[in-house]
């Protein structure tokens, strides 16, 4: 297995914790994390893609783990986001990327194909689709659709919340993050907490070890403040998205997910307008596999990117 080196980068303000391996002189590939997870989500891609060649850089986004964690909830907008990575990718001399993204980090991804339309030759997003900007910000609609019931994102808006009740014991709350994906579809009232109400945690999936949970802890050792404000900016985003209104997504693009997650359901609409604004969509669906993808099935995920970016 190739050495992973971790090296903390002053960029955009912040020092950005980043985990490289792989040969110096390889093609750049990044992998963006989702929430709640960290770099050590992609503990099964990085040494795949260091053995097929390609430099891996594995940043621990903003807000996550040893990297900077702002207070202000405006220092988690979407553009503040990717100019994480793009100054990351400037300090390091890129100028032609491979760019993957799980969850959030697909989010970002996506935006950073339409920023970096040179920079960036290949896109591999999994879980979260794209469609273009909304008419509207996404969180008006979902106040309207939730008004008499329970939506996380609706419950993570009030700074202080979900910090308090996610807080309060991080590993219990990881492990039933990572087994039980339901917990993010409960029927019910708009009133309740997200872990009232959920069994407690049994034992961890097959994909996740007590030394991967300690790591995933040790993330959020600064608490949630940082990533819940991502889910915070809903408005600021479309707002400040408005110069991206109508661009399409034109590099080559690989999309994956799993059968059995839950955004599949949230986001059918998207996914069935995604080919519309992507020219260049490949999608794969992946069977016996929930929101955890590069983890819950990291062979297939392994095989289907190394052959997406050998092309």
């Amino acid at each position: 297995m190739s050495a992973i080196e971790q090296q903390t980068i002053q960029v955009n303000g912040i020092q950005l914790s980043l985990h490289i391996a792989g040969p110096e002189t390889g093609p750049p590939v990044w992998l963006l994390h989702g929430f709640p997870e960290c770099w050590h989500s992609w503990r099964l891609q990085i040494p795949a893609l260091a053995a097929a060649g390609y430099r891996v850089f594995v940043p621990q986004m903003r807000g996550y783990g040893p990297s900077s964690a702002p207070a202000d909830i405006a220092d988690y907008d979407l553009l503040t986001l990717c100019a994480d990575i793009q100054g990351a990718m400037d300090l390091f001399g890129h100028r032609r990327v491979a760019m993957v993204g799980h969850d959030w980090g697909a989010v970002v991804a996506w935006h950073l194909a339409l920023l970096e339309p040179q920079r960036i030759r290949a896109l591999v997003t999994m879980s979260v689709p794209f469609a273009g900007r909304s008419r509207r910000p996404v969180i008006e609609i979902m106040r309207e659709l939730y008004a008499e019931r329970f939506n996380y994102i609706l419950y993570f808006q009030e700074p202080g919340v979900a910090e308090q009740e996610l807080e309060a014991d991080i590993e219990r709350t990881l492990r039933l993050f990572m087994q039980d994906q339901d917990v993010f579809l409960q029927q019910k009232p708009a009133t309740a907490t997200l872990l009232e109400g959920v069994a407690l945690p049994g034992a961890l999936p097959a994909w996740c070890s007590q030394h991967d949970l300690e790591i995933y802890v040790q993330a959020f050792a600064q608490g949630f403040r940082g990533p819940l404000n991502w889910y915070r900016n809903f408005e600021r985003n479309w707002q400040r998205t408005e110069f991206l209104a109508g661009r399409q997504v034109l590099q080559p693009t690989l999309f994956l997910i799993g059968d059995r997650d839950p955004v599949g359901v949230f986001e059918a609409h998207t996914l069935k307008r995604m080919p519309e604004v992507v020219p260049q969509l490949e999608q794969q669906v992946l069977a016996n596999c929930g929101h955890w993808i590069q983890v819950e099935q990291g062979a297939q995920v392994n095989a289907r990117l190394l052959e997406f970016l050998g092309r």
